[in-house]
C-alpha cells in the first residue's frame, strides 16, 4: 500500500465551505501539508511545464501521521437480532439475552460466480458464545458451528455449478446435529449438483443478542474480513428449528414459497432484497426489523431466481430483482478517520486545487476544485468529475512499472492503481469473478486522477501522456495566458444545481473528455442552450471527444457513488447481463446517450465514432471554413481549405487523435451545422465504434467516420456552439507558447462567443 496516501470528501466547495482530508501515513508516520493551486498540472519537462501556486493558509505546517487499512468486498450486517431463549414464538423489541435451548435454522438463495474458490460466508450468526454460517466451497454448500471449545463442519461433498441458481439451506437442530443442503433450481441432465450432508455437532443455547452477517464473515481476532462471497444471494433467511421448519427440506422448501410475513411461526427474520432497491439498507421483513447495512457498494437491481424474463424494468417487478451481486473486491467509503479540514479561504480564487502532503516516505497530491462564492467571471470551464470517477482506479496491470523510470525522471508521481489494490477498481475493470464493475465511489484515493501524473507512455517523441485532471489544466493554462479570467465548476455542481449553475455564464467549456453524464446534467445543458439565457443564448465550447457517451447516475443514499450500466452497444469493457441494464440509482435505463435518446450530435453536433491508440494527427480545414459565418474564426489568420494545423501536440503529437467525434444528421447533427476543419485518421489501429456496425462494413466512408469534425453552429435562443471532436486537441494548444494557428483559432472563437451580440 501506499506510505503516504489520501483523499478527500467533496470534489469542489465555495469560500467558507469546508473539505474534509483523510490520511493514511504508514507506521504513523507525521507529514508535512501545504494547499496548492495548479494552472498547469503538466510534470513533463519538454512541455508547457508545472506552473503552481502555493496557497498559504493556517493548516499549513505538519500533522500526526495515523495508518488507515482499506479492505476490499461487500457485504451486510444487521446487528443486535434477538434469538429466541425458549421454544416460544421469536419477538422483536429491546435484547434481554439469557439462557435458552433450540435450534437454528438458515436460508438462502444463491447464484455463485466462483464456487470452487476457497470457502465463502453467505449467512453467519455470531453471538458471544457461538458463529453458525451457511457457506461454500469447493465441495459445495458447508455449514460450520464454532464455539469455545468445539468445531464441527458439514458439508454436501458435491460441488456447486458456475452461475446457476441453487437454494442452500443450514441447520443445527435442538438436540446438536449439524446438517447442510444444496438444490438446484434447474437440475443439470445427468450432472449432480444438489447433495445433503450432516455432522454430529453440540446443542447450543442460542438465546441473546446476535450480529448477522451476510455475504461474509466477521472479523476475527483484528484480522481482516475473510470469506468474501462472489455472486448473486437472494432472501436470507433466520428460523429456528421448530415447527415450521423441523428439517432442512422444509427450510429449503421455504425458499422457493413466498416472502414470509413478520407474523410467520418460528420465522426470525427475512431480508428481502427487492424492497428500497435504490437505498443502502437490506429490508428485514421479520419481527425484529433487524434491517442490515450494505458495506463497499455491492450492486443491486439484479435479477433473482424468479425472473422470468418478461420484464427488464426492475420498478416494474422488484420481486423478480430480488438478488444483490456481491464481489470480494467491491470497495465504497473506505471510511477512514478525518485527518484534517479545510475551510475554504474567502481570499481563494476559483480554480484546481490540491492538498500537498509529504515525508520521508513519500508524496501524494489530493485534489479538489474551488468554486467562486458567486459567478465572478463570463466564462465557466466545466471540468468532468463524472468522467474522473468513473475511470479512478482503473487497474491496467503493469502500469506502474511501465511508466516509473520517466515520472521519477520528470518528478512526477509514482504510484498507480495496479501497486495499490486495497483501493479497489475502475468501471472499466471486471470484478474477479468475470462481472463489470459499475459502480465507483469518490472515497477513495484515485491514484490515476491527480496533478503532476502520467497517464500512460505516450508514443510521441516529446508527448507528456496526460489524461484527466493534467489535460484539463491545459484549458486554464491557455485561459491564463491570453488574459482571460475563468470560474471552474464540476459535473457533480451541476447535476446537483441543474442549469441555474450555468445560467450566469456567458461562455461554458467542456473539457477534454466529459464522457459520463446524469439525465439532470443532459437536461441542464440542453436547457443552457435553449433557455437559460432568453436574450443572447448560451454558447458551448466543447474541447474534447468521446463526450456526452454514457450514461451515469449518482446514488441518493451513497451520493460519494455512482452507478454505470453499459447495456445495448457502445465501446465497453463489458456488457450488462440480460435484464440488468436499468440504474438502481434513480431507476433509468442505462447505456449511450444516443440510444436513450440525448445524442451528443444533437447536443455538440458531432458524437463518438472512431477510437485508436494515443496517437494524434493533424487537422485540415475544409469548404466550411471560407462561410461568412464562421469569419470571427480566422481573424488575423490567412487560412485556405486543406491547409493542416495541429500537427504537433504534448498529446500523441497531434491535435486529432485517440477518441474522435464525426458529425452525422442521421443522429441529430443541426442542419445548419458547418464543418469547418477535419482531422481525418485512416490509420490500421483505428476502428469504428460498435454502436455504428449494423453489418460487417460500416455505412459511411472511412473518412467520415475515422475523423475529428471541428463543427459550428447557431442555436435558436442566440448561442452557438464549438465542438472540436478530439481527445488530444487541448495537447496541441500549449504548442509554440498557445500561440500556434489553432490555439489562435480557439482563441478567436471564445472572444467571440464573449461578444454578447447575438448569433443570427
Amino acid at each position: 500500500m501506499h506510505k503516504l496516501v489520501g483523499y478527500c470528501d467533496r470534489w469542489s466547495a465555495k469560500p467558507g465551505q469546508t473539505i474534509r482530508f483523510m490520511v493514511s501515513s504508514a507506521a504513523d508516520a507525521p507529514f508535512d501539508l501545504r494547499f496548492v493551486r495548479h494552472i498547469c498540472a503538466d510534470p513533463n519537462p519538454n512541455g508547457p511545464g508545472i506552473r503552481e501556486s502555493v496557497m498559504p493558509c493556517q493548516l499549513d505546517g505538519t500533522h500526526p501521521g495515523q495508518f488507515q487499512a482499506a479492505q476490499t468486498g461487500s457485504h451486510a450486517v444487521a446487528s443486535g437480532l434477538r434469538l429466541p431463549k425458549d421454544q416460544g414464538t421469536a419477538t422483536g423489541g429491546p435484547a434481554t439475552g439469557g439462557p435458552g435451548t433450540g435450534g437454528l435454522a438458515i436460508g438462502a438463495t444463491i447464484w455463485p460466480t466462483r464456487p470452487n474458490d476457497g470457502p465463502q460466508a453467505l449467512v453467519t450468526i455470531v453471538t458471544p458464545s457461538f458463529r453458525l454460517c451457511l457457506g461454500l466451497d469447493a465441495e459445495g454448500a458447508f455449514a460450520e458451528l464454532t464455539t469455545a471449545h468445539h468445531h464441527a463442519r458439514a458439508t454436501c461433498a458435491t460441488p456447486l455449478l458456475e452461475r446457476r441458481w441453487y437454494d442452500v439451506a443450514a441447520m443445527l437442530d435442538p438436540a446438536g446435529k449439524l446438517s447442510v443442503a444444496q438444490r438446484p433450481r434447474r437440475p443439470v441432465g445427468v450432472l449432480r449438483d444438489g447433495g445433503a450432508g450432516g455432522a454430529k455437532s453440540v446443542a447450543i443455547t442460542p438465546g441473546g443478542v446476535a450480529d448477522i452477517w451476510l455475504a461474509a464473515s466477521p472479523p476475527a481476532d483484528g484480522a481482516p474480513r475473510a470469506r468474501h462471497f462472489d455472486g448473486k444471494l437472494e432472501r436470507p433467511t433466520l428460523w429456528r428449528a421448530a415447527g415450521a421448519v423441523a428439517d432442512i427440506d422444509e427450510v429449503l422448501a421455504a425458499q422457493r414459497g413466498p416472502v414470509p410475513k413478520a407474523d410467520t411461526a418460528d420465522l426470525l427474520a427475512c431480508w428481502d432484497f427487492a424492497i428500497d432497491i435504490p437505498g443502502n439498507t437490506a429490508s428485514d421483513v421479520g419481527p425484529a426489523s433487524a434491517h442490515a447495512r450494505l458495506v463497499n457498494l455491492p450492486t443491486r437491481a439484479m435479477t433473482g431466481a424468479r425472473w422470468t424474463g418478461e420484464v427488464h424494468d426492475w420498478k416494474h417487478a422488484p420481486a423478480q430483482y430480488a438478488a444483490i451481486h456481491f464481489h470480494r473486491d467491491d470497495q465504497g467509503d473506505l471510511g477512514w478517520h478525518e485527518s484534517f479540514a479545510l475551510k475554504i479561504p474567502k481570499e481563494w480564487p476559483s480554480g484546481f486545487y490540491a492538498a500537498h502532503i509529504s515525508n520521508h516516505a513519500g508524496q501524494d497530491y489530493i485534489p479538489f476544485f474551488v468554486r467562486p462564492l458567486a459567478p465572478s467571471a463570463d466564462v465557466a470551464v466545466l471540468v468532468p468529475t463524472f468522467t474522473y470517477q468513473v475511470y479512478g482506479c482503473y487497474v491496467r496491470p503493469g502500469r506502474g512499472a511501465e511508466i516509473h523510470d520517466r515520472a521519477v525522471a520528470w518528478g512526477a508521481l509514482t504510484e498507480t492503481p495496479d501497486m495499490n489494490p486495497e483501493f479497489g477498481l475502475s468501471t472499466y475493470n471486471y470484478h474477479a469473478d468475470g462481472s463489470g464493475v459499475s459502480l465507483a465511489t469518490m472515497l477513495r484515493p484515485m491514484l490515476d486522477t491527480r496533478p503532476r501524473q502520467m497517464s500512460l507512455m505516450d508514443p510521441s517523441e516529446h508527448g507528456s501522456g496526460t489524461g484527466r485532471i493534467c489535460a484539463d489544466s491545459y484549458i486554464l493554462d491557455w485561459l491564463d495566458h491570453i488574459g482571460l479570467a475563468c470560474d471552474v465548476i464540476t459535473d457533480h455542481d451541476l447535476h446537483e444545481e441543474g442549469v441555474d449553475l450555468l445560467a450566469p455564464y456567458r461562455v461554458v467549456i467542456a473539457a477534454q473528455h466529459p464522457e459520463y453524464h446524469s439525465d439532470r446534467m443532459m437536461q441542464a445543458l440542453e436547457d443552457y442552450l435553449g433557455r437559460a439565457r432568453p436574450n443572447d443564448g448560451g454558447r458551448l465550447m466543447y474541447l474534447g471527444g468521446n463526450g456526452f457517451y454514457w450514461r451515469c447516475e449518482p446514488s441518493e443514499a451513497d451520493p460519494h457513488a455512482l452507478e454505470v450500466r453499459r447495456a445495448e452497444s457502445g465501446i465497453r469493457v463489458w456488457a450488462t447481463e440480460a435484464g440488468e441494464s436499468y440504474h438502481a440509482h434513480g431507476g433509468g435505463y442505462g447505456g449511450l446517450w444516443r440510444r436513450i435518446g440525448r445524442p451528443s450530435h444533437r447536443l455538440v453536433g458531432n458524437g463518438f465514432s472512431s477510437q485508436g491508440r494515443h496517437l494524434g494527427f493533424p487537422y485540415r480545414f475544409v469548404e466550411g471554413i471560407r462561410d461568412p459565418r464562421v469569419a470571427f474564426m480566422t481573424e488575423g489568420m490567412d487560412v485556405a481549405p486543406e491547409q493542416e494545423f495541429g500537427e504537433r501536440g504534448f498529446m500523441g503529437g497531434g491535435a486529432a487523435g485517440f477518441e474522435l467525434d464525426s458529425a452525422d444528421a442521421k443522429f441529430g447533427t443541426p442542419p445548419n451545422a458547418l464543418i469547418v476543419a477535419k482531422g481525418v485518421v485512416i490509420h490500421p489501429d483505428y476502428g469504428p465504434v460498435n454502436e455504428d456496425m449494423l453489418v460487417i462494413r460500416h455505412p459511411r466512408k472511412q473518412e467520415d467516420w475515422s475523423c475529428a469534425d471541428m463543427v459550428f453552429f447557431e442555436t435558436p435562443a442566440g448561442g452557438a456552439v464549438f465542438s472540436v471532436g478530439s481527445m488530444t486537441y487541448v495537447g496541441s494548444l500549449p504548442v509554440d507558447n498557445y500561440a500556434s494557428p489553432l490555439t489562435r483559432l480557439t482563441t478567436n472563437v471564445l472572444r467571440r462567443f464573449l461578444d454578447p451580440a447575438p448569433f443570427l
